[in-house]
This record gives C-alpha cells, structure tokens and sequence, in this order.
C-alpha cells in the first residue's frame, strides 16, 4: 500500500484534518499513544478489511468482485411473501386434466394414470420451450446455423400439497422426487437427437416460477449448453494440466479450511463456492466422484435428499425463504462422435449450484461476464451453519 495513502485513509477513519498529512498522523500517534508502526499494521489491516477482492473460479477461469465496500449482511435482503393460493392450481390433486396427460408419477397400486393417487408426477410443460415431435433438420442460411426446435421440456410436480416446500418434504418424499429425476434422465439419454438434458428449478417470482406449487423442470437441448460445456472444458483443461478432478481437488480444499461449509454427510457437502457469484450461492457436490447424477443408487440419493433438505432448510430460514434457483449439472449424453467429451468420466463431477436472487445483475455483469457479490461467501456460510433446521 502506499504510504501517503495510507496516511490519508489514517486520517480519514480517525475524522483528523489531513491538509498537513505529516503533522496530522503525527497528531494521531500522540493522541492515541500508538508509534507509527503500530497505527499503520491497524490501519492496513482495516484497509484490507474494506478493499473488494477479486476471486478466480478454478473450473471456468471466471473472476468475480467480492465488494466488501458493498457489504450485505442476511437482514439486508428482503423477503418477498407470495400468495400461496391453491385456487384453480393445475398441480393440485384432482386438477389432473388441466394438465397434458401426465409421462410418469409416482402412485399408490391400483391408482390410474392422469387421476389421484400420486405423490410425484411428471406432465410435459404445456408451453414448452423446445417440442419433442419432429426431426431436426440442421441447415445453413448464409454464415448462419439453423435447426428446429426439437427437445423435452418437463414439469415434476413434487408434492400434492400445495402448502409445502421442497425443504418441508420428509427425506424419502425428497428422495422420490430425485428418483424421478434419475428416471428421467436415463430415459431423455437413450434419445439420439439429444445431447444435454438440464432439471433446474425456479423457486418464487423472482427466480421465474409462474405457480407457487412446488415443482421443478427438465429440458432436453439438442445441443451442449454454452454454461456447461465452458465447465466440462474446463475441468478437461485442469485434468490434462494436473491429472486430477478440479471438482475433487475443491472438496478437499473446502473440508480442509471448513469456512464455507454449510452441511455434510458422509457423502455430500454443502458450500458456499471461494468465488461466489452471488450472495449466499451454495453448491451441493457428492464425495465420490461421478459424472453423472443417474448412476447414483439409492443409498447415494438419500444422502443427497438429505443434504438438500438440511441446505435449502437452513437457506429458508436465514433469509426468511427468498426466491432461488437451482440447476443440476450433469454429465451430457455421450453419442460416440470423434472427440465428443471422451474424458468425462476422469474429469468431470456432477453438482447442483442454488442461487438465491438476492440482488440484480446489471449492465456491468452483462457488459463483463464479471460478477459483483456484496456478501462474502465466508460470512453467508458462517451464518447459515448457525441456522437451525
């Protein structure tokens, strides 16, 4: 740090004149009994203690500003209360015909499809982004690529009670939830026309839900998404360099400096990621390293029902249930083309990342790809371990 800076901000923080900087920091070092090298080490440590920080994802190579100049603790953010009206709810049992006829569900023997009697239940979306019918049909206009709009797009209805959250669900209704997420995928992988399938889910208005209802949703592209093939090549690039897993190498990391862990199990953690992009971002990560979300077993997705239920409790209750969303990342569907990500299985691990939307992102994010986070990610993560669940 510079020294005449020094003296300034030094003079700043202790409210003293700073017209004669030599006199005035003298008049400090008096008053407060302090020698210099005293007051200086104080006065640095506060400095860094304000100044923003910039942090590099290791995955993607993504810098992000912690703006500490910005700072936001969890009473900053305010909650935004929705009406939690089931009238005329399409997801509700016995509103089954407002729906499209439902793909698969969870149910009770001797229950009919497309009736009650269901825990989960998977309907197409009925204004869906991509269809599945038809052929691609990949053309050239000029420089220009082209193709139809062929895909999945899926709704999982996770509960028949309308009053209900994900966190609120027991650990096996959660785990049910997850069961028909690797039922699906496995299903939309065996279809040659896809390459990626995405579940993700949009909590409250905020994240995009359109019904309070809990659900989640599921759209099979016919190419790699531009997110995920940036971090599948990323992890590429830090395996050929260290012949190791980024997202192994990170676990380690984080149990071994425990300041951003939220929750662990013997087979999941939970934690705010070193470059957060946003307040309060947490990632879900399994232990083993995997892929792909459909090869986990049973006893694999009741831990992980577990550490979603403990994580997004204690998000709820710190923030007073904000708006968020989440996305499962998961390995693409492997077509054997030349090339065609052959080195997953090595290099890649799947996660989930929960993003609460706590604040906005504006033109310089847009303009730089670059993110501002007010919110250390030690902090959130320090209080969200001392919420109770």
């Amino acid at each position: 740090m510079h020294i005449v800076c020094l003296i300034k901000y030094t003079l700043h923080i202790f409210q003293l004149d700073n017209h004669d900087t030599t006199k005035s920091f003298g008049v400090v070092c008096e008053k407060y009994g302090l020698d210099t090298a005293t007051i200086v080490r104080t006065t640095a440590a506060r400095w860094r203690k304000t100044m923003s920080e910039l942090r590099k994802d290791p995955i993607i190579n993504r810098w992000v500003i912690i703006a500490d100049e910005r700072m936001k603790r969890p009473h900053d953010f305010t909650a935004i209360e929705e009406s939690a009206s089931k009238d005329g709810c399409p997801f509700c049992p016995g509103a089954e015909e407002k729906t499209p006829p439902e793909i698969w569900a969870v149910r009770k023997k001797d229950t009919e499809p497309n009736g009650p009697g269901w825990t989960v239940r998977v309907v197409p979306n009925k204004f869906p982004a991509l269809r599945i019918e038809g052929e691609l049909d990949r053309l050239g206009v000029g420089m220009y690529d082209r193709m139809n709009g062929i895909g999945a797009h899926e709704v999982i209805i996770e509960t028949t009670d309308h009053s209900k959250m994900l966190e609120d669900l027991t650990v096996d209704q959660i785990l049910d939830v997850y069961k028909t997420y690797k039922q699906r995928l496995s299903d939309l992988k065996g279809d040659t026309r896809f390459r990626y399938i995405l579940l993700f889910k949009n909590h409250g208005m905020l994240a995009g839900a359109s019904l309070s209802h809990a659900h989640s949703q599921l759209i099979a592209t016919p190419v790699t998404p531009k997110r995920i093939a940036e971090e599948m090549n990323g992890a590429q690039s830090y395996y050929r360099y260290k012949e190791r897993c980024v997202y192994c190498d990170i676990l380690r990391e984080e149990l071994a400096q425990k300041v951003r862990i939220i929750y662990e199990n013997d087979s999941f953690i939970s934690f705010c990621p070193f470059a957060s992009r946003f307040p309060f971002e947490i990632w879900v990560v399994p232990k083993r390293h995997d892929p792909d979300f459909d090869s986990a077993d049973d006893n694999e997705l009741h831990a992980f029902s577990e550490a979603m239920k403990a994580t997004l409790a204690k998000l709820a209750g710190a923030l007073k249930k904000p708006h968020y969303n989440y996305v499962l990342h998961t390995g693409p569907a492997r077509w054997k083309r030349y090339g065609y990500w052959q080195t997953l299985d090595l290099d890649y691990h799947w996660h989930v990342e929960i993003m609460p939307r706590l604040v906005n992102v504006a033109g310089f994010e847009w303009g730089t790809g670059f993110y501002i986070n007010p919110t250390k990610p030690e902090d959130a993560a320090a209080f969200l371990q001392e919420t109770s669940v």
